[in-house]
């Protein structure tokens, strides 16, 4: 492993001088809308695992502060946070109690004022999750909704009255019997919440609830934050006459939750009030059931949401595997769905995922840093804004629990006792967490080699990966040929060439089921992408004679081999290459 010597010649320049702004002028396709939020490179940051400051434990934002200038380092211009709001943390903030206040374990609204003034000092912008499918059962809203059926709250949330039997069956994701009506006997009435119990689910269908996000999201714009995320938003509108659902449906639930009732309606009306009146991007998690669905979405002339969030691609990966082919075409299709209308993002992991070498790479002590750079090398060259989850830049891995009291998911851990409740085999069920658990991807940041990985002085509130002492920031800075600073220039090149960003994008070799080559071209510039998904040596045919091409990157320390034909590029295991054109 390690990098091209063509590659650091001519690039290593970029880490001495500033980046291009989103200003740049170069050659790019025909009518192309460029916008801040397409040619953003996105770092999402999960604050409880990132940088403990006060010592108790837990990331907060004055820890986010203290790395600015890391995160400036990288190259990266836009950070998704996850969320900060007031929250017993049931699930880790996605139960908020308060929108409008920062929780404890992160700081202060002057922290946040402080993290929000460092990034802009910084050139980078801030989205911010938005968490209104529900809300926590310790907001006032709730708390005011169970004190009686008449408050003027009730209506804020989805209830069903014990007098008229028992409610239609609804699957919970997160609750340990997956019934997501929740009986309350304080108004002897169930109430509906599709996560865990602490989670009810908000009543997108009452106008003045609506317009009481509105006013909230307007509070945070107004303060000057990029962008929102909007969180499960594809669950939030519900048909209320409640019907009957078919038996089984819980195996493919979102055909039943997502993008129903006139949930575009209240996207349109979200856009109209809050989105239109700031320059902001907007992303909703998920994209409904069909490419038609991810396409209304983010349709300009719909005025709804300005990028769509498919999770399509980062389902391919299971326990047993997955085959490059499926890959190669599920990415393929998306593309083309958004070739001409609409944006994309592009990822491989995020907070709801394990570690994306873990699960897309090899992560085994020969190919760890070489899958890790050919994934990079994938979601930088692709068309759509590239999402980057924090740590995946290191190269760490899954931490693979193998008890149930090493997790801290809410998720994981109503599933066990799920499990344990129904007689299931738990050995097969630890097993499969091992690879898939979200708590995998949230182990704390490994800063260096010292005590807690550099993340706590105290005790972390889940345990640190044990390979910090050699997959670390400090130990990587320091090596000009490590995965961090293979990321920097990865991060470079697609920030110096627009055709990355906006160029078409065409497959080659389209049946080959260890290689994945395309082309990025726009208006005169032609950049070729081959990458080799597998740990042995590889082949691809790509066509196209590249007697003339330019080595821009490659993740080995020498040249690849191309073939007499000049058409046949030979590959070594998880080798990644970029050639001028």
């Amino acid at each position: 492993m390690k990098y091209c010597l063509l590659f650091i010649i001519t690039l290593n320049l970029f880490v001495f001088y500033s980046v291009k702004s989103f200003s740049q002028t170069d050659s790019l396709p025909g009518n192309t809308d460029r916008k801040w939020w397409k040619e953003a490179i996105v770092y999402q940051i999960y604050p409880r695992s990132f940088k403990d400051n006060d010592g108790d434990g837990i990331g907060d934002l004055k820890g986010i502060i203290s790395k600015l200038d890391y995160i400036k380092s990288l190259g990266v211009n836009v950070v998704w946070l996850n969320p900060i709001y007031s929250s017993p943390n049931d699930d880790n903030g996605y139960d908020v109690s308060d929108y409008r206040n920062i929780m404890k374990d992160f700081g202060t609204m002057a922290d946040f004022d402080s993290l929000l003034k460092g990034m802009h000092e910084r050139g980078i912008k801030l989205v911010m999750d938005l968490v209104v499918n529900h809300s926590s059962d310790e907001h006032d809203w709730f708390k005011q909704a169970k004190s009686s059926r008449d408050n003027p709250y009730r209506n804020y949330y989805h209830w069903w009255n014990a007098e008229d039997g028992k409610p239609p069956y609804r699957y919970s994701l997160f609750d340990v019997n997956h019934d997501a009506w929740k009986y309350d006997s304080a108004t002897n009435a169930y109430y509906l919440h599709y996560f865990s119990r602490k989670q009810p689910d908000l009543n997108w269908e009452n106008p003045k609830l609506r317009q009481e996000v509105y006013s909230m999201m307007k509070y945070w714009a107004d303060k000057g934050i990029d962008g929102f995320r909007l969180d499960a938003f594809g669950f939030a509108a519900k048909d209320t006459t409640w019907p009957m659902f078919p038996k089984g449906f819980e195996k493919n639930f979102s055909l039943y939750y997502s993008m129903q009732g006139n949930l575009h309606g209240y996207l349109q009306e979200m856009n109209k009030e809050v989105f239109s009146k700031y320059d902001v991007m907007t992303v909703a998690e998920g994209t409904g059931n069909t490419l038609e669905d991810a396409h209304n979405m983010v349709d300009a002339n719909r005025h709804e949401l300005n990028m769509a969030y498919p999770f399509e691609g980062v389902d391919i990966a299971k326990p047993e595997g997955y085959g490059l082919l499926h890959f190669k075409q599920v990415f393929s299709k998306w593309d083309s769905t958004f070739e001409d209308n609409g944006w994309l993002a592009v990822f491989l992991a995020n907070h709801d995922q394990a570690r994306m070498v873990s699960r897309f790479g090899n992560d085994s002590a020969p190919y760890r840093a070489l899958s890790s750079e050919m994934l990079t090398t994938f979601i930088m060259t692709m068309r759509g804004t590239p999402y980057y989850y924090n740590g995946d830049e290191l190269g760490m891995t899954n931490i693979r629990f193998n008890k149930i009291e090493d997790y801290r998911d809410v998720q994981t851990l109503n599933a066990y006792q799920h499990e344990k409740n129904v007689g299931g085999n738990l050995d097969s069920f630890i097993k499969r967490k091992a690879f898939e658990s979200r708590d995998n991807g949230r182990t704390p940041f490994q800063w260096d080699n010292t005590t807690n990985a550099g993340f706590t002085t105290g005790a972390p509130w889940i345990k640190v990966n044990a390979n910090y002492t050699t997959i670390n920031e400090a130990a990587e800075d320091k090596d000009a040929n490590s995965v961090l600073n293979y990321f920097r220039k990865v991060v470079q090149l697609r920030k110096n060439n627009l055709v990355l960003v906006y160029g078409k994008y065409a497959l080659l070799d389209k049946e080959n089921p260890k290689a994945y080559a395309y082309t990025r071209e726009g208006e005169g510039e032609k950049l070729l992408v081959v990458l080799n998904f597998s740990s042995s040596n590889a082949q691809t045919n790509i066509g196209l004679n590249i007697t003339n091409a330019k080595l821009m990157l490659c993740n080995y320390k020498d040249v690849p081999v191309i073939n007499e034909s000049k058409t046949t590029i030979s590959l070594r295991p998880y080798e990644a290459v970029v050639y001028k054109l």
